[in-house]
């Protein structure tokens, strides 16, 4: 077994709550990720998946250093990610990129693509000369299927999924080997989503890029990412290779994510039975003591409310943080 590109190890990222003007108090934390596991090998694709406010996005916010985690370690090639100064950051950052949710907030409306897609090579010294940088430049616009006249356009006067091309030309500038998808293709239109997920994968195998998926529309997923980790408020309760975790899921919070998804079929899903999840997530201010889905999970004894459920082995490669499996 070769050594995995990424590994994370007990990450926890607590946000402080504090209250008072002059005199400020800690009255509280959000656990917005509380203690997670995960490896990623070079060359994968890893979906993290959940819904809204599970952790997913905090996640790789920590992995890109643009949060610092309360604790654990972040392992990327050998180096602690979580403990490395500003200084250390910058030679990092040049292998580690990321492609944001939002085209149209995350590329400067006052900037031209060219100029937006050329600044990270000038900022960190990558491409010196200003005549490599712009044939750079139009070879990143080809490479991600934009013609080269939109070098001289700014990002308003492009759709959002020319824009997102943009995001992620600007993000293989810097010729990185590890991309956090930040869910990449929410904010676009179905048609427009398949071709950016066509591209994030021939990319891939263009460039031996390795990527950690952000999401939480599921169909994506299964089509993307070799391995799924499925998050529910700040922990991880199942990763599994993807047809394994798609095709026999084993947490009650996976089975339920799962039954959720439609199928394309009117004769078939008329005649499913769907069980919604009973109740709501509870806060991460104050998450639910032993297993965080007890609350909700069809299947819970009183065990699962006193001790942290230990994420075991199930069969080989799949593995599930629940007592009662």
């Amino acid at each position: 077994m070769t050594e995995p590109l990424l590994s994370v190890k007990d990450l926890r990222m607590h946000f402080p709550i504090t209250e008072g003007i002059v005199r400020r108090r800690h009255v509280g934390e959000v656990k917005a990720v509380d203690g997670i596991d995960f490896t990623v090998a070079r060359g994968e694709t890893l979906g993290l998946v959940g819904e809204s406010g599970c952790g997913k996005t905090t996640t790789g916010r920590c992995i890109l250093r643009l949060e610092r985690p309360t604790g654990g370690a972040i392992v990327y090639d050998g180096v602690d990610i979580a403990t490395l100064s500003e200084k250390d950051l910058v030679k990092l950052r040049q292998k580690i990129q990321v492609i944001f949710q939002d085209p149209f907030l995350s590329l400067n409306p006052r900037m031209k693509v060219g100029q937006i897609i050329a600044e990270p090579m000038y900022v960190h010294g990558i491409e010196p000369d200003a005549a490599k940088r712009k044939a750079r430049v139009l070879e990143l616009l080809s490479v991600c299927g934009l013609n080269a006249r939109f070098a001289d356009r700014y990002p308003h006067e492009m759709s959002g999924g020319q824009r997102q091309r943009v995001g992620i030309a600007r993000a293989l500038a810097m010729n990185p080997e590890f991309i956090v998808c930040d869910e990449p293709v929410s904010a676009l239109d179905v048609s427009i989503q398949a071709q950016v997920i066509n591209l994030l994968e021939d990319l891939r195998e263009k460039f031996g890029l390795t990527y950690l998926f952000i999401a939480h529309d599921l169909s994506v997923v299964r089509h993307l990412c070799q391995r799924v980790a499925v998050m529910y408020l700040g922990r991880i309760v199942e990763l599994a290779d993807s047809d394994a975790l798609f095709d026999n899921p084993q947490h009650p919070y996976t089975k339920a994510l799962l039954a959720a998804v439609p199928v394309p079929d009117p004769l078939v899903e008329q005649g499913r039975v769907f069980r919604p999840v009973q109740g709501e997530v509870p806060s991460p201010i104050n998450p639910p003591s032993g297993c965080v889905f007890h609350p909700r999970c069809p299947i819970a004894v009183d065990s699962c409310r006193v001790g942290r459920p230990a994420t075991r082995e199930v069969s080989p490669g799949h593995f599930v943080a629940c007592t009662q499996i």
